[in-house]
Parts: C-alpha cells; sequence; structure tokens
C-alpha cells in the first residue's frame, strides 16, 4: 500500500508551509516505506509514501501529465484491475503513456472522462486530482472503501490524508474526540458511522464517494451503489458465474513486479484465493508461497467453540498438500501478542479487535520479510 496527504488554500501561499506537507507525508512512512515525492505550488501541497508494487521506475508519484496546456498531477494508494484495457481505450483516443504503471492509466482516464472517470475503473483506491489550470481538486474512494481516505476543512485550509494521524499533523488539526467519537468507538467499535473520523473536525470520505474542491466550495457525490436484483440463474449456472467472477478478481490481483503470497488459514476465503493463485503460478512453472498464523502450546489448549469449531492448522495442511504451495507457518506467543497492542492501535488509529488486530500485525511483520504482496481472505487494507 502507498500514502497520499494533501493540503489546499486557495487564499494562502502554500510555498512558505512546505514543511507542513512534509511533516504530514512523514506520518505515512510505513505505509510507503520505498520512495517519498511531493508537489508544491501556490495554493496546493501534495505528498505520497510509496509501496513499489509495479513500474519501480516510472509510476513514482506525484505523478504530472500535461495535456492540451493544462496540468494535472495526481497522488494515488490502490491497485487498477483493468489497466490493460483501460490503456488500450486511451490508446485510441490518441493518448501516449511513458510508464506501465496504472497511476499513468488512472490519471489519464480523469483527463479524459472527468469526474466520470469512476464509472470505468475497476480497483480498490483513494485519490487525488489537482488540476492545476481550473484550480479545483478530485478525490474518490472505491466503492467498498477498502482504501482509506480521511480529510479536514480548518478556516480556509482542505486537509487530506490515508490515515488519521496524517490529519493530526497539520497544526490547525487538534486531538479532540468528541462526545460521539467516544460513542462509535466504545458502541460501535471496530466499526464507525460511515464518514466519521471520530475526532473533532475530522471526517472520512465515505466508500463509493467522490469530493469536488473549487474555490468557492467542497461537495461530495455518491457514484455507485449496491442493486439488488431477481436472481434467475439455476444452481449449476449460479456456481459456475460465481467460479469465473472469484478466479477473475483473483487473476487480477497476482501483477507485481515483487514478491508476491498468500495467506492460509486453511477457511473458505483463503483456501478458494490460494488455490486460484497456485494454479496461476504453476502455469508459469512457478511455486506459490502461502503463510498462515498459530500459536505456541495451541494444539494443547485449543477448545471447540460455535464460533472456532477446530484449529486451523488441520486444513492448512491438507490445503497446502492439495495445491503444492511453499508453506510458512508463523508462530506467536501471548506475551507477544499482548506487547505488541500498543503498536497495533498506533498502526490502526484508533481502538480495534484487540488480540486480533496486534495478532495481525505481527503476523503481516513476519510476511513482509519476504513478501511485499499478499491476498488474503481478510477484509482488511
Amino acid at each position: 500500500m502507498c500514502g497520499i496527504s494533501g493540503l489546499v488554500n486557495f487564499k494562502d501561499n502554500l510555498l512558505y508551509k512546505k514543511y507542513i506537507i512534509e511533516k504530514m507525508t512523514n506520518t505515512l512512512k510505513k505505509r510507503g516505506p520505498d520512495d517519498e515525492g511531493y508537489y508544491f505550488s501556490k495554493h496546493t501541497l501534495l505528498g505520497h509514501r510509496r509501496l513499489v508494487v509495479v513500474d519501480p521506475t516510472g509510476g513514482g508519484q506525484p505523478m504530472i501529465k500535461n495535456v492540451a496546456g493544462n496540468k494535472f498531477v495526481i497522488v494515488y494508494n490502490g491497485e487498477l484491475y483493468n489497466t490493460d484495457e483501460l490503456k488500450a481505450t486511451l490508446i485510441n483516443e490518441g493518448y501516449e503513456f511513458e510508464s506501465y504503471s496504472d497511476t499513468e492509466v488512472l490519471l489519464t482516464s480523469y483527463i479524459h472522462w472527468g469526474y466520470k472517470c469512476t464509472m470505468h475503473i475497476n480497483g480498490i483506491y483513494a485519490f487525488c486530482i489537482w488540476d492545476e489550470n481550473n484550480k479545483n481538486l478530485f478525490l474518490a474512494r472505491d466503492p467498498l472503501g477498502v482504501k482509506p481516505l480521511f480529510y479536514s476543512i480548518i478556516g480556509d485550509n482542505f486537509i487530506f490524508g490515508s490515515e488519521i494521524k496524517t490529519i493530526l499533523a497539520h497544526p490547525s488539526v487538534k486531538p479532540i474526540i468528541t462526545e460521539e467519537g467516544l460513542t462509535e468507538i466504545f458502541g460501535l467499535g471496530p466499526a464507525r458511522a460511515l464518514g466519521s473520523g471520530i475526532f473533532k473536525n475530522i471526517k472520512e470520505l465515505p466508500p463509493a464517494h467522490l469530493g469536488i474542491l473549487t474555490p468557492y466550495s467542497f461537495s461530495l457525490q455518491e457514484f455507485w451503489k449496491l442493486k439488488a436484483k431477481e436472481h434467475t440463474e439455476t444452481l449449476d449456472e449460479t456456481a459456475e458465474h460465481l467460479k469465473s467472477l472469484l478466479t477473475d478478481a483473483v487473476k487480477r490481483q497476482l501483477v507485481a513486479d515483487v514478491p508476491l503470497c498468500t495467506f492460509l488459514s486453511g477457511g473458505l476465503d483463503s483456501s478458494a484465493i490460494s488455490a486460484i493463485a497456485a494454479t496461476e503460478f504453476k502455469n508459469k512453472g512457478e511455486i506459490l508461497d502461502t503463510y498462515s498464523i498459530d500459536y505456541v502450546d495451541n494444539d494443547k489448549y485449543f477448545t471447540e467453540s460455535v464460533f472456532q469449531p477446530n484449529s486451523d492448522s488441520k486444513w492448512v495442511k491438507k490445503m497446502q498438500a492439495f495445491i503444492n504451495s511453499n508453506h510458512i507457518n508463523v508462530v506467536n506467543d501471548n506475551v507477544t501478542l499482548a506487547t505488541s497492542l500498543v503498536d497495533a492501535v498506533i498502526a490502526n488509529d484508533l481502538p480495534g479487535m484487540a488480540d486480533i488486530d496486534s495478532s495481525l500485525f505481527l503476523f503481516c511483520k513476519e510476511v513482509r520479510k519476504n513478501h511485499t504482496v499478499a491476498l488474503s481472505g481478510e477484509c482488511a487494507y
């Protein structure tokens, strides 16, 4: 994942406040450890921290593209799954590309379709595009809200970033938790109300929404909504349809110039994802790396329950043998889980699911030693 940050003020000369965007962007270092970049103009400061996945040399950000005398600048966190199709369409429209990164394809999509670009892109994303000539800022977040994006409006300042701590790094934003925020933490946690950033004056761009900032206003628009339709397929047709959708989704997420693996718990989600990925790897003459997590003495003290009827290890072994993956088992102990709770909360910006958060935190930390990209059945970002 990457991290983005930005500051817009149409009444102030921000060229004297570069230190603010640098401080904000520095909070995203762990999201993007490989590179950093900035865009400075009189009324807009943009920052980016990059985790390199595709096109190490051509995908740097902020990315600038000049078309018909107009300058467009993007900072982007995410991945497009229909990059090749979009690029082919845009080339047919007369556009040229200098890289093979999805960042340039996304930026060009905006240049071509404007605000309607979200109707053409398929992926997980949170991005901002600054139109230098027309002096407006465009923000968008993917339909399911996989990638985070927070913002704050303080006086004439419009502040945004991938994390709450990024917003709090701005000197005008104070870490004040409202009564409503506390209620959400204790009543809804780890969930939040749609658009809530918990802290005073901090909001989250809701999933499937775009934001448009001009010198005169800021507006939100919903660009996608889940629709319920009558199901007319037979059982066999449904099974085949679901299989094709799932296979296509997994295959589209296997594009990377860096080491890629999957999480394998032995459950339905991770097993299906790992099986599809392993088949694709096998077709290329490669072996998929899979990871699972376990705990010291879990074999001695595990107790069955309705929520967890059996230990994962039995099913992990069955799946690993079935797909013939190179499997790595990460083992944690209770003391380490407890001492990692603080780091897990800091990483999340907010209290979450306690031991589950620290467990996932330690697990990903171990996986990161050898892999940059991991596919999983977790509903995490």
